[in-house]
């Protein structure tokens, strides 16, 4: 996952509500999670949930634009994954779409697809481990 610019740019360009008071991070490094187990949270960690996502957005820069359990990759008996937004307040989109996946709905990912979830975040789906 990275700080996506281009996403961000596209995110500032619509002219949303916070978009005036968003500033892309300075500096924000490329992190790799493996995808292990049969559900992979996407969000950032509260005071009021009992573990973090597995993966946690919360992590400098934290991007403000993410919801506690903002999007969920389910794991399929076939070795495939499919992604469901639960209904986040700022929508989860794909490959550079800025239209949303509609919420409570299974959409297949495989390997090389982008997840923009936030005002600048990117989770790209790469098979290797993870660093």
């Amino acid at each position: 996952m990275t700080a996506d610019r281009d996403y961000y740019n596209s995110v500032i360009a619509e002219e949303g509500p916070d978009s005036a008071t968003l500033t892309f991070p300075p500096y924000a490094p490329e992190r790799r999670i493996a995808l292990a187990g049969r559900e992979i949270r996407i969000g950032r960690r509260s005071s009021s949930q009992p573990s973090p996502p597995e993966i946690d957005l919360r992590e400098p820069p934290e991007d403000p634009g993410i919801s506690h359990v903002h999007a969920v990759l389910l794991a399929k008996p076939d070795g495939t994954w499919t992604l469901v937004d639960p209904g986040s307040t700022n929508g989860t989109c794909m490959n550079g779409s800025l239209d949303p996946i509609p919420n409570n709905v299974e959409v297949p990912v495989a390997e090389g697809d982008r997840i923009h979830v936030g005002a600048w975040t990117t989770i790209t789906l790469i098979r290797g481990e993870a660093t």
